[in-house]
């Protein structure tokens, strides 16, 4: 079996999820796979460059996290890259504000391509470091995929969460052995033990989303400079 949804296969999934919205949806995620697979034959956003696998390992997965992040939320996607999984759940949350805080200049401009292709009023583009951001203490949620190893990924995202705040990590099915080394990096940064939800894709195998609760305020020394934070993660 290929894997992969097919268009109607995704909008049946959309359909169980989103009931009468799922139209607009489905018209929003064909335009995206399609500028997608057309702005990657000339810059590199993705290993994945079919409509069917795109649908699955792409869009499907990202829209996993969606139950996670509570209404009308200000979210930070670090790392966004092609969008994965910010600029995917901008399109179905319309009630939560999206910050894309992608290093690359190429990728922001593919990003701000599509959030005027898609005319979505919830999405800012932001070509900055996540070290860098001046917005400290500021967000609700934080998303991240395929960004860095756990232990790395808390030190770019936790500063930037309120207390109470929400940190998801998109992970693979290494997890929980991430979750175990990065139990320093969680007390340092005052960050509850966290939890992981299992996924199973339809064809493409299990994946582990990883929540954490910001507990407390985080020291002013965090974030390091990324030179310090890659020779010596906490």
């Amino acid at each position: 079996m290929e894997i992969g949804l097919s268009k109607a296969e995704f909008d049946r999934l959309l359909l169980e999820r989103y009931g009468d919205k799922t139209q607009s949806y489905a018209e929003a995620f064909e335009v995206y796979a399609q500028k997608l697979i057309e702005v990657n034959q000339h810059m590199n956003l993705t290993a994945i460059d079919e409509p069917n696998p795109i649908r699955e390992k792409h869009f499907w997965d990202c829209l996993a996290i969606d139950p996670l992040i509570p209404k009308g939320s200000l979210v930070a996607d670090i790392g966004s890259g092609a969008g994965f999984p910010g600029l995917c759940l901008a399109i179905v949350r319309p009630d939560c504000h999206f910050d894309l805080i992608e290093p690359t200049l190429k990728r922001c401009g593919f990003l701000k391509e599509m959030v005027s292709l898609l005319k979505l009023e919830n999405v800012s583009v932001l070509n900055e470091r996540a070290e860098d951001v001046q917005r400290r203490e500021h967000y609700d949620v934080s998303t991240s995929r395929a960004v860095a190893k756990l232990s790395v990924l808390l030190e770019l995202s936790i500063p930037l969460l309120k207390v109470k705040g929400k940190m998801i990590a998109m992970k693979g099915p290494g997890a929980d052995e991430e979750v175990l080394e990065a139990k320093q990096a969680l007390k340092l940064l005052s960050c509850d033990g966290g939890q992981i939800f299992d996924v199973h894709l339809p064809s493409a195998g299990l994946r582990k989303n990883c929540v954490f609760t910001k507990l407390n305020t985080t020291a002013s020394k965090y974030p390091r400079s990324y030179a310090q934070i890659k020779k010596k993660a906490l």
